[in-house]
This record gives structure tokens, sequence and C-alpha cells, in this order.
């Protein structure tokens, strides 16, 4: 079982479009740039973030498509960018550049792990140890990473995981008050094109 989420509130941001997401193609570690489209999005993600405001630390997975829309908010932000290695997407093993399938069920309740991949398990104990390391720095914080880490957030947060997460829509994540309940997950309203 993974440790507990520090009850910190924080910011997520998927990383913007690449070409294997618009392809419907499974990345996992396999290090793809962000796409024309990426680039846009990531930049309407940062516009949104300065409107939002107060963003004091933005940590970053270090895989290229993270990174570089990480460095466009700080950017707008004025902020540097911290990498955590903990906060790549999940290895995917022998699954990478396939056609995304129906097996994340599967996977994410540990009966099917593909050739080579992380268990979800991993991912859940890894994404909860990269978050809180996150949150312990000066907030709010921003985490700029993946949408396979996300579902496994998602399942720390009390919610259903296997939910796809849009590219470059930053969401706000934030511990119950009373300790007991789901976190909230509130998509921010992005800024104006």
């Amino acid at each position: 079982m993974a440790e507990k989420l520090n009850p910190i509130p924080f910011w997520f941001l998927r990383h913007g479009e690449t070409d294997w997401n618009a392809q419907g193609l499974s990345q996992g570690r396999t290090d793809i740039p962000l796409n024309s489209v990426g680039l846009l999005q990531a930049r309407r993600a940062a516009k949104t973030l300065v409107g939002i405001g107060g963003i004091a630390t933005i940590v970053a997975s270090p895989l290229i498509r993270a990174k570089v829309t990480a460095e466009i908010a700080a950017e707008a932000l004025g902020l540097p960018v911290a990498l955590d290695k903990g906060l790549q997407e999940v290895c995917f093993g022998e699954q990478e550049g396939q056609p995304m399938g129906d097996w994340y069920d599967d996977w994410i309740a540990g009966h099917y792990t593909p050739a080579g991949a992380e268990p979800f398990a991993g991912l859940l104990a890894r994404a909860v140890a990269a978050i809180n390391r996150a949150t312990a720095r000066p907030g709010p914080v921003l985490v700029v990473a993946h949408g396979a880490l996300f579902r496994a957030l998602r399942l720390a947060f009390g919610h259903e995981p296997n939910v796809r997460t849009p590219n470059a829509l930053p969401i706000r994540c934030e511990p119950p008050a009373d300790g007991s309940s789901a976190w909230a997950v509130t998509p921010a309203e992005l800024a104006p094109e």
C-alpha cells in the first residue's frame, strides 16, 4: 500500500499534446516531444496559470514533453523548474508505441502488467512519494507530469483511477477538510486563446 499524500493542496498539469497522443499510442517512458498543438496548449495553460496567480514552485517530470510544458509555464510565471525523476511517466514496457488498449483496468487492478512494464502498485507508490516531495516545497506548487501518473494520483485521492486526463489543463487538487472523504479535483477554466 502506498503511503498517504500530504494533506496539502497543489496544482497538477499534464503535458501538452504529442504526436503519439494524437495517434492514441501509449508513450510511457518513450521521450516524445510536444507537437505544434501541444506547444499552443502549453502556452494557453501558462496564460491560465498566470490568471490564477500565486504559484510559488514548479516541479516537473524530466521527460521532454513535461519539461517543455513546465518551462513554458515557468517563463510566464517567472519561476524556475525543479525536475523530479519520480514524476516520470510509467514504463509501459512492450505496450509503448502501441495503440492504447483496454488492458488499463486489469493493470490498475494488478491482474496484468505488460512485459517489461512497471506494475501499477509501483507507479502509485512512486507518484505519491514524488507529490509528497513536491508539496514539501514552498506552495502553492504546480506539478507538471503525465496521464498514467495522474491515474495513480486519482486512486490516492479516492477517485476512480482509469479516467483520461486532458492535455495541458491545470487541475486543482485539494485534500478534504474533514480528512475522511475524497480529494477535490477541479479543472481550471482555461484562459481565452
